[in-house]
């Protein structure tokens, strides 16, 4: 049976990854639905090639524009048109793959509604993670993580984490881990953005390079499988072939394995538990030669301490945490603060964060909007030269 795939995130990396997925299987995907944000050129030439039912754009004004080009298409746009799309009739899978937290309300309505979540955004566990666990416990949906380590995770545990003692989480390293010698504090926006393994949008990167991304993947990886803290460990793995391990009680281990290519847990998370053949080579293990595992140096990447911290406080402290990385690495792409700043700007905005329990969405959202003015006022004020 063909499945109805709605994309949110169309124009981005994962999305265009998701396209070239259901490019290639056209007998078992039919793309439904699209959003996107302001790459217009783009969503039009994804429209023509796999003529979607409707698609949501960021503003009217977009809207208007593009209905008039495409008369016949259904156009909506702002979270309300995220949750049209998401409920569009017949469909069976949404991946969510918007950058930072505007897809958060659409990751709910997706739950209420049983589809099966494709959860690409690490943020919407991070912020909302308890809110997101008790939506889907509640409707009985599928949250299927995309994150290569996450689904690493997920395929490994094979959907029971009985007798499991950790998860161990495998990083790049990013650009700087095989400098040891270099002082972060002069590091440049070209250099961070230099990734040695994958292409990415320029936000992710730069999480990559601080280490961020790995914090985030640590909250996230507590919320969808239920690990304490200290269940979560994370190693440097530069090869980027070994995904993510599970450790058992009995010291036994199982690794997931692939090319680095978001195809890989895309196709899964959309198939599962089917596995079907794509596109992507298989490894060639004679030429890798070697798989190289490091220990991971806590006070010259300091997000992954915060991760922890994180965890323990609970409460909307994941809502402080992404958004306060959020605003420093837009101020550091912008030439205003420096690479080094980001995590200690994040560490003083949890240590000064008003902490306190997540109801429903709308705490979620008034954490994010009270933290990235304090943090904005706290970098022009206190970090800016």
């Amino acid at each position: 049976m063909v499945k109805n795939i709605v994309v949110l995130g169309s124009t981005g990396s994962i999305g265009r990854s998701t396209l070239d997925v259901l490019r290639e299987n056209r007998d078992r995907f039919r793309l439904l639905g699209l959003a996107a944000g302001g790459n217009i050129q783009l969503l039009e030439r994804q429209i023509a090639e796999f003529a979607p039912a409707a698609v949501c754009v960021k503003n009217e004004k977009t809207a208007r524009e593009l209905q008039g080009r495409q008369p016949a298409l259904r156009v909506f746009f702002g979270a309300e048109g995220l949750d049209e799309i998401v409920a569009l009739d017949g469909c069976d899978c949404v991946v969510a793959a918007i950058n930072g937290t505007d897809g958060i309300q659409a990751a709910f309505q997706a739950l209420r509604l049983k589809r099966r979540l494709c959860l690409a955004n690490k943020e919407t566990l991070v912020v909302a993670g308890e809110l997101i666990g008790r939506e889907a416990a509640a409707r009985g949906a599928e949250i299927i993580p995309v994150d290569s380590e996450q689904s690493a995770i997920f395929q490994c545990l094979q959907g029971s984490s009985r007798n499991l003692r950790r998860v161990i989480l495998t990083a790049s390293g990013g650009p700087f881990f095989g400098e040891p010698q270099r002082d972060l504090r002069s590091v440049t926006v070209s250099e961070a953005l230099s990734h040695p393994t994958w292409s990415m949008g320029r936000k992710i990167t730069i999480d990559s390079a601080t280490l961020m991304n790995k914090a985030l993947e640590i909250i996230e990886a507590s919320h969808l499988f239920g690990l304490r803290p200290e269940q979560i460990d994370v190693v440097i793995h530069p090869q980027s072939v070994v995904h993510s391990l599970v450790e058992f009680i009995d010291s036994s281990a199982l690794a997931q394995l692939g090319v680095p290519d978001m195809k890989l847990p895309i196709l899964y998370s959309l198939t599962h538990p089917e596995r079907v053949a794509g596109s992507c080579p298989g490894l060639d293990l004679p030429a890798l030669q070697r798989l190289e595992f490091f220990a991971l140096d806590p006070r010259r990447f300091p997000a992954i301490p915060l991760a922890y911290e994180v965890l323990r406080r609970g409460q909307n402290a994941g809502a402080i945490f992404n958004t306060a990385n959020e605003v420093a690495v837009e101020y550091f792409l912008s030439g205003r603060i420096g690479f080094a700043d980001i995590s200690s700007v994040v560490a003083r905005m949890l240590e000064r964060g008003e902490f306190h329990p997540l109801a429903g969405l709308a705490d979620v959202l008034e954490t994010i909007t009270a933290t990235r003015r304090i943090t904005i006022a706290h970098i022009e004020n206190e970090v800016m030269p």
